[in-house]
């Protein structure tokens, strides 16, 4: 009976701590815009608040999902993001699906290059903390943002799966700050098991 109880108190601490890890290390794809997408003149969509409620971190996935006809995305410095040029872009995407993956620290800016659509707040600023990457990614350059080479900008198209937006910081309170929530009512969970082994 001992033998039964000691073993399920160590696969509950394991799991726990388990869970615990996997939550903080997760990698997140972030649908720009949600459900608007990337388009002008999207109702009720700000990008830059949109941008600001997310916690963006090395590894996570940008996915621009747009008409192609109607609309691309521009990777540009910080000038060019504040006068809306499009002239000179870092990298250009227009597949209409681009995926993203966030490769270091710092800010990203981005654009949309058809006319007039950036003027009117189609443009969004991804700003990415300095924390250390998964282990599975490369390590991040020395650079506060890398550009991609051209070569790269028209295949950085790839299959992922899109899932909604994480969770933002106003609602579901228990699951925000990277999963500090979740982890206290795992933790929680364990004591509960814990006090059945004690009893």
């Amino acid at each position: 009976m001992g033998f039964t109880k000691e073993v399920m108190l160590f696969l509950s601490t394991t799991t726990v701590i388990s869970f615990f890890m996997i939550t903080l290390g997760a990698t997140f794809v972030y649908k720009v815009g949600d459900d608007a997408g990337w388009k002008m003149g999207s109702a009720n969509l700000d990008y830059h608040t949109w941008a600001a409620k997310k916690f963006f971190r090395v590894g996570d996935i940008l996915v621009f999902q747009y008409d192609r006809a109607q609309d691309n995305v521009l990777r540009v410095n910080l000038p060019n993001y504040h006068k809306c040029n499009a002239a000179n872009p870092i990298t250009t995407y227009s597949s209409g699906n681009d995926s993203i993956t966030i490769r270091g620290p710092g800010h990203y800016y981005y654009i949309s290059g058809f006319p007039g659509h950036c003027q009117t707040g189609q443009k969004i600023d991804v700003r990415v903390l300095k924390i250390s990457p998964p282990a599975d990614l490369p390590s991040p350059s020395p650079s506060p943002s890398p550009a991609p080479t051209a070569a790269s900008s028209s295949s950085n198209t790839s299959a992922h799966l899109i899932a909604p937006s994480p969770v933002s910081k106003n609602s579901a309170a228990l699951f925000t700050n990277d999963g500090v929530g979740l982890g206290l009512c795992l933790t929680l969970f364990m004591f509960v098991v814990s006090a059945d082994y004690l009893l």
